[in-house]
């Protein structure tokens, strides 16, 4: 097992759900634009986003490093009566059909940047066309908040943060529906709490078209 596998094991061997049991705000309010399909989330950690989707009818398929998050998520599922596909791998390796997801949501998935390139790579093939990219990050603004509240959560290291520009690099190939740096409110549980500074990103895989 990988020490990044052991340092979220840790963390997610708390009783409580650390970042807790409700969706995050901005993929519930992006989700209700959307009819249910198939979505992934990579990086899913305890379920608290995929067991949402699952509730309004997607096809979900979630994917973490912590099979200790597994375990908290799937319990989850039981108790709001929903099924979700989750599997326990290192990121690089996501592993599903091509062309096979309607949604992706990346909720604070935090990478370096070489693996954030192997990652927007995988999306890409694993999208079908028309399929959207969904994701709300930590800014590299945010390691002011980080300085004044420690338990507004985040990487420390700002190189695991984002900037617009960031966003437009690692998801070049996309139509952008929405892309925007703001200031927000966190309630997420122990470990996102108080204001911080995020990227909103809303892209959308081209459409194929035949001459």
């Amino acid at each position: 097992m990988s020490k990044l596998a052991d340092n979220w094991n840790s963390r997610y061997l708390s009783k409580e759900y650390v970042y807790g049991k409700l969706p995050n705000n901005y993929l519930k309010e992006q989700l209700n634009k959307l009819s249910p399909g198939k979505i992934l989330f990579p990086g899913e950690g305890e379920g608290r986003n995929a067991i949402h989707a699952a509730r309004m009818g997607w096809e979900v398929s979630a994917y973490d490093i912590s099979a200790v998050g597994k375990m908290k998520a799937e319990k989850l599922a039981v108790k709001h009566n929903v099924n979700i596909d989750y599997k326990v791998g290192e990121i690089h390796n996501l592993i599903y059909p091509k062309e096979h997801f309607d949604v992706v949501a990346l909720i604070y998935l935090h990478l370096a940047k070489n693996e954030r390139k192997v990652l927007s790579d995988s999306i890409y093939n694993l999208l079908r066309p028309g399929g959207i990219v969904i994701a709300e990050l930590f800014s590299e603004k945010h390691i002011e908040y980080q300085k004044k509240n420690s338990s507004v959560g985040g990487p420390r290291d700002i190189s695991l943060l984002f900037s617009i520009q960031d966003i437009q690099n690692d998801f070049i190939k996309y139509n952008i529906l929405e892309l925007k740096e703001e200031e927000i409110e966190l309630s997420e549980g122990a470990y996102h709490s108080g204001t911080a500074s995020v990227i909103r990103f809303v892209g959308q895989k081209p459409v194929k078209t035949s001459f």
